[in-house]
């Protein structure tokens, strides 16, 4: 689906049930500033309407074709409606209104105005029940925003997680080669020693044999 036509179809079925209201109310008019204030409102919000139905009109033969076939049909109804709204007006308008009205309820008798009540409940109905649609749409887009969002949550935490985990391990592999570092410090300490030792001992050892030869000479020379 496509908000930006949800957002159209919301804003026409509100001015859709706003007009019907209106037109039903300057019926009951005599024609004055106060009906002329209703007709002016009326006209304004069909201007408004036909606004919204190009709207959403473009908006629907841009998407892809099996949501377009849908919005379309959809706009059909709204087109049929609006034109519905217009004769209203139109009949609403004329000067003899009030006049016109008595003789189509003398002439027609009272089941004309049931059913012209029964087409306004109608459109009404038809008005509330696409607002509710739309507003259904808009809960169903908040849950899933709230779901993305508990899930980006999720995920974030999950990697706060490992971010720690890796330092904690970056750390004691640190504390591993620090202590490497030092063993190879002793160790090349103990290995200086050693080959110090061994010279002394290899010192010691030609000392004795010097010693040891100069007593068997000294001994065989007497």
């Amino acid at each position: 689906m496509s908000e930006v036509f949800d957002g159209y179809e919301r804003r026409y079925c509100e001015l859709s049930a706003n007009v019907s209201r209106k037109c039903s109310s300057a019926s009951l008019l005599v024609d004055g500033e106060e009906k002329s204030k209703y007709i002016s409102e009326i006209k304004a919000a069909l201007d408004e309407a036909d606004d919204l139905i190009r709207k959403m009109d473009l908006e629907a033969r841009s998407l892809q074709p099996s949501v377009k076939s849908m919005l379309l049909a959809k706009l059909r109804e709204y087109k049929s409606d609006l034109n519905n709204l217009k004769k209203e007006l139109k009949r609403v308008s004329s000067p003899n209104a009030i006049q016109a009205s008595r003789e189509e309820l003398l002439e027609s008798g009272m089941a004309d105005t049931h059913l012209a009540s029964a087409n306004q409940r109608e459109r009404l109905a038809f008005s509330t029940e696409r607002l509710n649609e739309s507003s259904e749409r808009i809960k169903e887009s908040r849950r899933v925003i709230l779901e993305t969002e508990e899930l980006g949550v999720s995920i974030i935490q999950d990697l706060h997680q490992q971010r720690q985990t890796l330092l904690h391990a970056h750390e004691k592999l640190h504390g591993v080669d620090d202590a490497i570092d030092k063993s190879k410090r002793i160790l090349n300490i103990m290995s200086r020693r050693m080959t110090k030792n061994k010279w002394i001992l290899g010192s010691v050892i030609g000392a004795l044999i010097l010693a040891i030869i100069f007593i068997l000479y000294y001994k065989l020379s007497h």
